[in-house]
């Protein structure tokens, strides 16, 4: 099935005009095939003066000018509906990707996902710029051209009319092959993207290790395969164009043999009518063959389109919304995990059974061993992934519930690794902002976040260019660019996935300092993995295997709970 075809005729008032066009492309074959065999007949057979021929000159020239503007429409016409259609797809899937929950996005490689939205949506454009203008040029052309034969010579028309199906039938035999290579052409692309950024994202761990060079033989096989699935769609599409000329040629030999014969032989032909036919012959085929050509070159976007509605049709989705607004009067609001649960598929659940309360304002801390479900349980907190069992209460209503932008509104969330693209500092650290931010505002939450000492030290201050990643920057700077954008916000839930693993002692005094400044106003849910950092908690959870094992203060818990004995003890140096 031709998922591009539907989209190409649902854009009415391009196709109108591109109908349109091609009518009247047809339409001035005809008139610059007449107005070019009047001119040959009246100047060398009726011996015409060049001022009786001045007119017929003047129709040659408006015809061909006529045609030149036409396909040149015909081809901005295409791009417009090419632009339409990317476009839409574009919107399509970055409205996919950001609908999927945090494990979903996490799920195969960033380039091949990159490649999706880029590569994939600039190969549609041969579809409409060329396959859409051809396939219309096919259907209208041939026929105008077929009644302007027939009205001079009839045995003509029934030669043009039986060799013309061969065209099709040998496009049909070849395009299956040529399909076939464009997707494993468009899947080499996405291999060969997936790997190179993933790599070039690596490539200083790859070099500490000294796995560079593998990785470079790796991205060396990518890219032959690649180039060789390419080498073979223009091997078929060279074959295709050679049957098309060759089915071309034969028709036109015969044609030509019967003129031949009926205006030399037989004297059943007038020059006049006979030229007109051989005139008129090539662009009968051109059309058809041109077709053809631009047929195989659309298998490639054919393919690129099913990768695209292929990954929009997965079932994938990330948390439900509705459209409750979180009411400001009951801010910061009371989170209650109900028997909540966490699963991919039919595996093993990775949450269970989460019972919690986590009141207004309170500083909630939650611990236990790596891989326990610390990470996991901020992100349902956040709404970053959905409960697949039981149900997380917002004020006692469903998270599901309330809005999407309006949540997120009131939510901040600080990693271990927060995400600085490149761009300014000031620019950073305005993406926190629910609105837009004033100079004064950015430079306030750059000071309460202690970056400052930072900024002082940099020639163009918050106006220094930082690179992707916050490359340029240490742990400590990052994380507190990423602190500014939290007290830009101001949100009512601060979720911290132990943001000061890594830093030394003096970054860590600072942006702890911060956090409880932070945490004032505001509900605080830290992912500990250093202890002696949530002492002062109002509240901590410890999970075991992805179960809540526990709940209660850090004294209380030290008396109830063996595996929070067992943690603070082996962060203590315990064996």
């Amino acid at each position: 099935m031709d998922p591009l075809r539907p989209q190409a005729f649902a854009q009415k008032r391009r196709m109108f005009f591109l109908i349109l066009f091609t009518i009247l492309l047809g339409t001035a074959l005809i008139l610059q095939a007449y107005f070019l065999v009047k001119i040959v007949d009246e100047a060398f057979l009726q011996a015409a003066s060049f001022e009786e021929l001045t007119p017929l000159f003047a129709g040659l020239a408006a015809a061909f000018f006529l045609r030149v503007l036409l396909n040149v429409g015909s081809g901005r016409l295409g791009t417009s509906m090419a632009q339409h259609v990317k476009k839409t797809y574009h919107k399509q899937l970055l409205s996919h990707f950001a609908k999927q929950s945090r494990l979903q996005a996490d799920k195969g490689q960033t380039g091949e996902k990159a490649s999706l939205l880029l590569d994939a949506g600039d190969e549609l454009d041969p579809y409409f710029h060329d396959y859409i203008p051809k396939l219309l040029q096919a259907g209208i052309i041939p026929v105008l051209l077929l009644l302007a034969v027939f009205s001079q010579n009839l045995y003509s028309g029934l030669i043009l009319l039986i060799t013309a199906p061969f065209i099709p039938i040998a496009m049909a035999v070849v395009g299956t092959k040529t399909k076939k290579k464009s997707d494993e052409k468009l899947k080499e692309l996405s291999a060969f993207s997936g790997r190179f950024l993933d790599t070039l994202q690596g490539l200083l761990t790859l070099k500490v290790y000294g796995r560079a060079h593998e990785q470079t033989a790796l991205i060396r096989s990518s890219s032959l395969n690649f180039s060789h699935a390419t080498m073979d769609v223009l091997k078929v599409a060279f074959l295709s164009t050679l049957i098309l000329e060759l089915i071309s040629m034969l028709g036109m030999g015969i044609l030509a043999i019967e003129v031949g014969l009926r205006l030399a032989i037989f004297d059943q032909l007038s020059f006049f009518t006979a030229f007109f036919v051989l005139i008129l012959a090539p662009e009968f085929y051109n059309a058809l063959k041109n077709y053809g050509t631009a047929f195989h070159t659309s298998r490639t976007s054919l393919a690129a389109a099913e990768k695209i509605e292929e990954e929009l049709a997965g079932n994938e989705q990330g948390p439900s919304w509705g459209a409750r607004a979180l009411s400001s009067q009951d801010m910061p609001p009371a989170l209650t995990f109900r028997n909540a649960g966490l699963s991919l598929n039919e595996e093993e659940p990775l949450l269970k059974h989460i019972n919690a309360e986590i009141a207004p304002k309170s500083n909630v801390a939650v611990v236990g061993r790596s891989g326990a479900g610390k990470s996991l349980l901020l992100d349902l907190a956040a709404g970053l992934v959905e409960p697949t069992a039981g149900e997380l209460l917002v004020n006692e209503q469903p998270l599901s519930d309330y809005s999407e932008s309006d949540w997120f509104q009131h939510i901040s969330y600080l990693s271990q690794h927060p995400v600085l693209f490149s761009g300014t500092i000031a620019a950073n650290i305005a993406l926190g902002a629910t609105a837009e931010a004033s100079r004064a505002q950015i430079e306030e939450a750059a000071e309460q976040a202690g970056l400052f000492p930072l900024v002082e030290e940099l020639e163009d201050g918050l106006d220094t260019v930082i690179g992707e990643g916050g490359r340029g920057l240490s742990g400590g700077e990052k994380q507190r660019i990423a602190l500014a954008r939290v007290f830009l916000k101001r949100p009512a839930i601060i979720l911290f996935d132990e943001p000061t693993v890594g830093l030394d002692v003096r970054t860590e005094r600072l942006l702890q300092t911060a956090i409880t400044n932070l945490s004032r106003e505001a509900t605080l849910i830290t992912a500990a993995h250093r202890l002696h950092t949530i002492n002062q908690a109002d509240q901590i959870l410890v999970l075991k295997n992805g179960e809540l094992e526990a709940t209660g203060s850090h004294e209380e818990l030290k008396q109830t709970s063996s595996e929070y004995r067992q943690l603070v003890h082996h962060q203590k140096g315990g064996a």
